[in-house]
């Protein structure tokens, strides 16, 4: 019996497979980050095809804090219809949806100042302006409004981005963050924003509603964050109410010189499942059901993040589970259902 088509339940949301899509930028919004047709017909594909979780790409929680000015974001009450809707469709397939909230930190390309906890520059970005203590607070607070903002949105999910080199792993890392103050220095300075916004999007998020978190385990790069480190800071988050773990690597400076292989990043969600006793997803070159079951049966994890392989096909969830003989209702929208037979079966 396949484990991939089982459902997995955390706090009141029930998915009903373990296939999450995964956030991936689609750089389709204008200067406004509000949704846009394009984005309801990808999202809508992916959610007609079967996924139990489809999460948006990187939603930004201020200006600044943009990949690209195409990106979607949460810092104003006008950006909160266009989500709904996205929201609505989802749930009217028997789909959950969640939001991934970032901020770019060093790494944005969005042509307005670039921040970061020290003047160091990611690549040949420019070199970013370092943070002030009051400014780390107002990010804080960009965090938590947002946060209400998808709450209201109809969300049923909340993913912090603290990996990837973006502004929160810019912090966690010391190849980037040489502060001297109460958020640099040691482990526990590094990882004080990091725990500051998650408690403070936990204190706003309800309760019956899970908040997720995507680290990246290790830098890959000599000095840089180590997975001892990643396990202390993963009990802190589980501390503070984090109900699934999202873990990746390395994006703290330019390039991969690791191994890419099917799968290959399995093993952080692996360890820091069993170090930690959190739930985990898995990422990395999971593109076929055969890689993703093994992941999920072989305890890896408890949920798989694609990412290419759902550009490539909206339908890979349905055509694994008919692989897999397992059975999965189509996720036809209820008004559909109300004016025409309800399909079973795929």
């Amino acid at each position: 019996m396949s484990k991939l088509f089982e459902p997995f339940t955390l706090r009141g949301m029930t998915l009903k497979n373990r296939v999450a899509m995964s956030p991936m930028l689609m750089y389709m919004a204008g200067d406004d980050g509000i949704v846009t047709d394009r984005h309801f017909v990808h999202y809508g594909a992916r959610i007609l095809g079967g996924v139990g979780l489809v999460m948006t790409e990187v939603v930004a929680v201020e200006p600044r804090g943009r990949i690209s000015r195409q990106d979607l974001g949460l810092w104003t009450d006008g950006q909160i219809e266009g989500m709904r809707r996205l929201t609505g469709f989802a749930h009217d397939c028997g789909t959950q949806i969640g939001v991934q909230l970032a901020h770019a930190g060093r790494k944005s390309a969005s042509q307005g100042t670039t921040v970061g906890p020290s003047s160091l520059a990611y690549g040949e970005f420019p070199v970013p302006h370092a943070l002030s203590v009051d400014e780390l607070q107002e990010i804080v607070s960009s965090y938590r409004d947002a946060a209400v903002r998808a709450d209201q949105a109809g969300f049923d999910c909340l993913e912090i981005h603290a990996g990837h080199g973006y502004l929160l792993h810019e912090f966690l890392s010391p190849i980037a963050n040489q502060r001297a103050d109460e958020y640099g220095g040691s482990a526990a300075g590094r990882a004080k924003l990091a725990l500051d916004v998650v408690a403070a999007v936990r204190a706003v998020w309800p309760e019956d509603k899970p908040v997720m978190v995507r680290v990246s385990a290790e830098d890959g790069v000599e000095g840089g964050i180590t997975l001892e480190e990643t396990d202390d800071l993963v009990k802190q988050f589980i501390s503070l109410g984090v109900d699934l773990v999202d873990a990746s690597s390395g994006n703290i400076t330019p390039g991969y010189s690791g191994s890419i292989y099917p799968g290959y990043q399995a093993k952080y969600s692996r360890r820091i499942r069993e170090a930690c006793g959190i739930p985990t997803g898995a990422v990395g070159s999971i593109s076929t059901p055969e890689v993703a079951e093994m992941v999920i049966s072989s305890g890896s994890a408890d949920l798989v993040f694609l990412g290419r392989a759902l550009l490539r096909d909206p339908f890979w969830t349905l055509n694994a589970a008919k692989a897999a003989g397992a059975e999965l209702d189509l996720p036809i929208p209820t008004y559909a259902r109300a004016t025409g037979p309800y399909q079973r079966g795929f």
